[in-house]
């Protein structure tokens, strides 16, 4: 047990502590980042056997068999990612164990000095005389709380600091780093990414995963389900689209409303920790009927294109014994089908709510029935990763606050001041020149700067 700890505390420590590690570390951690944000995440094998085909392979070695056999298809919740984050975030907690915080015991740990000869180690020091005793002391006191220094005292002896906070501030940025990693290792293991297409009228239940955690099923839902109580499109004048919306609601168990909202882009519906963003549209059906017929519901399916727009289409039959019929598109929800007879040629254009005649039958078009496209992720890790990063900006913001350090003896009319700075040693210094010649606007010759009689002595 000994000879472990001796280990811990001699070996691993340091190794981990060491500042080259943790860089290296984070350079990794960036790199495979980077990877994961180029390679496609959470796609299908046949997408990425089209994308990333053997011969000839990416930079000739990236196939779609490396990027499997690796798991770059699932960077963030691969074993050996999760390991970087681990080994980084125990080096960042033995750097502030071994480091952080013993400097900020340093600096919250302070002694008065008690002889001169303590003064000549500090880099900024100077002697001013031929003040009354305790004058200069009581001046030097009054002249540093204006400056915002917490002063101590004892006798003749005084302490002044100011800036504490900049040797809080690296262990808050330590800390809120932390909390990122174990954020993002929680929403690694817990979350889940789907995807739903779901006709307006629809009530449907997250089943459609795409990638997940090992420990996401606790998350996905299993107790609720959401209604799609209508989807629409709003068209600018110049008939592009504007926006598209879905009032959604949420249904309990037995089916009744607990929570509803109509969502857009960038506006999604929050519920028991999962989001639903407003992310696709696609026509699902047609909504049509014959003479005086009951209304019919037909599936539409979406065409290829090659990259020429958006268009679905169906064949509606205008005989029982289904011998004849007509192809009908629709491109949008504007409202507008088009129908094509057997040979392809357009023979009518209809408005929902209009009809015309085709193959000897009143062909009327009711709706378009649209469909929304919803992206659904649940990531409990979020608010952990929120709260670090905010933890991460004040920290930031903490270190670049000086901490400085004065110390000040006098014995008879002699007073002896020192002092020192971690950050802005310049403006620290002209800070103790302003003290010292409020305290002596003429110092004495014989000081530690040696023959200067107009400057206080500054070693």
């Amino acid at each position: 047990m000994n000879a472990l700890k001796h280990y811990v505390q001699k070996e691993l420590l340091p190794l981990l502590a060491d500042l080259r590690l943790a860089i290296l570390l984070l350079l990794a951690i960036a790199l495979f980042s980077v990877i994961g944000t180029v390679i496609e995440q959470g796609e299908t094998l046949a997408f990425y056997q089209a994308n990333y085909p053997e011969d000839p392979a990416l930079f000739g070695f990236l196939s779609w068999k490396v990027i499997l056999t690796l798991g770059l298809d699932h960077v963030y919740r691969t074993w050996w990612f999760l390991a970087l984050l681990l080994l980084f975030g125990s080096s960042l907690t033995a750097c502030t164990f071994s480091r952080q915080i013993p400097t900020l015991k340093a600096a919250r740990k302070w002694q008065y000095y008690t002889k001169p000869r303590q003064f000549e180690k500090l880099a900024l020091s100077a002697e001013v005389d031929g003040q009354a005793p305790n004058s200069a002391l009581a001046n030097l006191s009054q002249l540093l709380s204006d400056k915002r220094y917490l002063i101590f005292q004892d006798g003749n002896s005084l302490y002044a600091r100011r800036g504490i906070a900049g040797r809080i501030g690296p262990i808050v940025v330590h800390a809120s780093m932390l909390i990122v990693l174990v954020g993002a290792i929680v929403g690694s293991m817990t979350g889940f990414f789907a995807q739903e297409i779901v006709p307006s009228g629809q009530t449907f239940q997250i089943r459609n995963i795409f990638d997940a955690g090992p420990l996401a099923q606790a998350q996905i839902p299993k107790d609720w389900s959401v209604h799609v109580n209508r989807f629409w499109i709003d068209y600018s004048p110049e008939g592009a689209i504007d926006q598209f919306y879905s009032d959604l609601s949420v249904l309990d168990q037995q089916g009744n409303e607990v929570e509803r909202k109509t969502i857009h882009v960038n506006e999604p519906l929050r519920y028991h920790g999962v989001t639903l963003y407003q992310a696709d549209w696609g026509i699902a059906g047609l909504r049509f009927h014959f003479n005086n017929s009951p209304k019919f519901d037909l599936p539409m399916m979406p065409l290829e294109t090659g990259g020429k727009g958006r268009l679905w289409g169906a064949w509606i039959p205008t005989k029982p014994d289904l011998s004849a019929g007509v192809s009908v598109l629709a491109r949008d929800l504007k409202g507008t089908v088009f129908v094509y007879d057997s040979e392809g040629k357009m023979i009518a254009t209809i408005r929902e709510g209009q009809a015309a005649e085709v193959n000897g039958v009143q062909l009327a078009i009711d709706e378009i029935i649209g469909s929304t496209g919803l992206q659904i992720k649940a990531d409990p890790g979020i608010p952990l990763v929120y709260l670090g990063f905010g933890l991460l900006m004040l920290g930031v913001v903490m270190s670049y606050v000086s901490h400085a350090q004065v110390w000040a003896l006098q014995e008879g009319d002699r007073l002896y001041l020192g002092g020192r700075s971690n950050r802005a040693q310049v403006t620290f210094e002209r800070e103790i020149l302003s003290i010292l010649e409020s305290l002596q606007p003429m110092p004495h010759p014989e000081n530690e700067v040696g023959d200067r009689e107009t400057t206080p002595s500054l070693q």
